[in-house]
């Protein structure tokens, strides 16, 4: 759906994978690994995105005899002659009609699971194809970045759910945090997959693409995502700074019903509000069939929005809820769309908090900090091998340097348990069934096995734990 060049899976691996066929060792016939968060900004991660992948690249016949001979042209220059696995393909073309023989388990999508625990583990089915399971990490550990995504987008969450527990209705929480990141991401195919994972907990979004995802990938014939007419800047700026008023007056005209976002900062946000909004244009809000929301886009967040609800609630007046927090009048609210991160809205908060306002007046919009300003990293993903059979005997494998000791990898065969509310990961052993085992069996052989919609995706994320900042 949102592929934009031709693929071959056998080249979308790292250069240095080409080699690593000839690199374990002798008689190796199986490589089990792992895929966890050793940590990072969140002390718990929201898993989702593994659907994604394994429909979208991994899911029936992937590789064909074309594609070995491409990549043996690209191989061959690229790295030097005879280091390209071309019979180890082969194998899996003839064998297995280009089937990938690997069993991938994973926890279930929309848990919430302490960090340093096993999340998915991935081993071949078959002896001849042990250098599989790690050649497919450069795709498979791509899912760190929907995981991110939907955990950052859950920890704020909560954050608002608590601000109107505080303050006001804590019913408002699903249209909260609007999706406004189509334009900051680096892809397309970026764009989706994060905006999915932001939609497993809120349901407000202007990103096209994150409900597609969720349409085609996860089992969903709804509209997943909803928005409402807004402005941007040319389509009020276009009117000349002299005629601001009738830009403002054509957006009440052409939407008379429902709720409008307008943009309202072009020139000064404070004299928009006050003698525009409300003055000029006050009896065409106060009549209107629906709510106007007035949109800054600039400066400081906490200090702009104060100003513009002082404003509002001066001239179209408030009301103080059962909570002892002022509501704007129904028919105005704000959006704040500029400078939104996980700390700035906490700060706006707050400081609404303090000066008595409800967080019921308020939406934000967040774009880049959403989607893209983030990175492997945030929450410390790790793909490693901790396991081995070398001529039918298993061997637990890790590594633990010297000067890194946080980047210790685990041992042995995995499972993952949750007891009290407490997750743990748990050795294991081949071939024994772990009933407390929170992983189970998504793909095998090219087939998946699991299929999970993103209403059973919400649910689950709606039902577990908590997720805490660490810094």
């Amino acid at each position: 759906m949102l592929r934009t060049v031709l693929r071959n899976l056998i080249l979308q691996t790292d250069s240095y994978k080409f080699t690593h066929w000839k690199q374990y060792p002798p008689g190796t016939e199986f490589v089990y690994s792992y895929l966890e968060s050793r940590g990072g900004m969140f002390g718990q991660t929201l898993f989702f995105g593994l659907q994604y992948y394994l429909k979208e690249y991994l899911c029936g016949s992937v590789v064909c005899e074309e594609d070995i001979g491409e990549a043996q042209s690209f191989v061959d220059p690229h790295l030097g002659p005879g280091l390209f696995n071309a019979q180890g393909w082969k194998h899996i073309v003839t064998r297995y009609g280009g089937r990938l023989p690997v069993v991938i388990k994973a926890v279930e999508e929309g848990s919430i699971v302490d960090v340093q625990n096993v999340l998915m583990t991935i081993e071949n089915t078959d002896p001849h194809c042990w250098w599989l399971p790690n050649y497919l990490e450069t795709l498979l550990l791509k899912v760190w970045y929907p995981i991110t995504v939907a955990t950052l987008s859950r920890a704020i969450r909560q954050v608002f759910t608590a601000a109107l527990e505080r303050s006001g209705d804590p019913a408002l929480i699903e249209f909260e945090l609007h999706d406004f990141g189509y334009r900051g991401v680096s892809s397309e195919e970026t764009a989706g997959i994060g905006a999915a994972a932001h939609l497993i907990n809120f349901k407000g979004t202007d990103t096209v693409a994150g409900i597609r995802i969720l349409q085609k990938y996860y089992e969903s014939r709804e509209m997943e995502g909803f928005s409402i007419p807004a402005a941007e800047h040319s389509t009020i700026t276009a009117w000349g700074r002299e005629s601001e008023v009738q830009a403002y007056d054509n957006m009440l005209t052409q939407f008379p019903q429902g709720l409008v976002a307008v943009v309202s900062d072009s020139y000064n946000v404070y004299e928009a509000c006050e003698k525009l909004w409300g003055e000029a244009l006050k009896e065409k809000v106060l009549h209107r069939q629906g709510t106007l929301v007035v949109r800054p886009d600039s400066g400081n967040p906490r200090e702009v929005v104060l100003k513009v609800l002082e404003i509002l609630a001066e001239k179209f007046g408030y009301e103080t809820n059962r909570k002892g927090y002022r509501v704007l009048n129904p028919k105005v609210r704000v959006i704040q769309g500029d400078g939104v991160n996980y700390w700035t809205i906490q700060d706006t908060l707050t400081a609404m908090n303090r000066a008595g306002w409800s967080a019921d007046n308020i939406t934000f919009g967040m774009g880049g900090a959403l989607l893209q300003q983030l990175n492997r990293d945030t929450q410390k993903f790790a793909f490693k091998c901790s396991n081995v059979t070398v001529n039918g005997e298993d061997r637990d494998v890790f590594k633990d340097p010297v000067d890194g000791h946080d980047k210790a990898s685990k041992c042995g065969r995995l499972a993952l348990h949750c007891r009290n509310g407490v997750w743990s990961t748990q050795r294991t052993h081949r071939n024994l069934e772990d009933q407390e085992d929170r992983m189970r069996t998504v793909f095998r052989d090219g087939e998946l096995v699991v299929t999970q919609s993103v209403a059973q995706v919400r649910e689950r994320a709606n039902s577990q734990g908590s997720i805490h900042p660490t810094i």
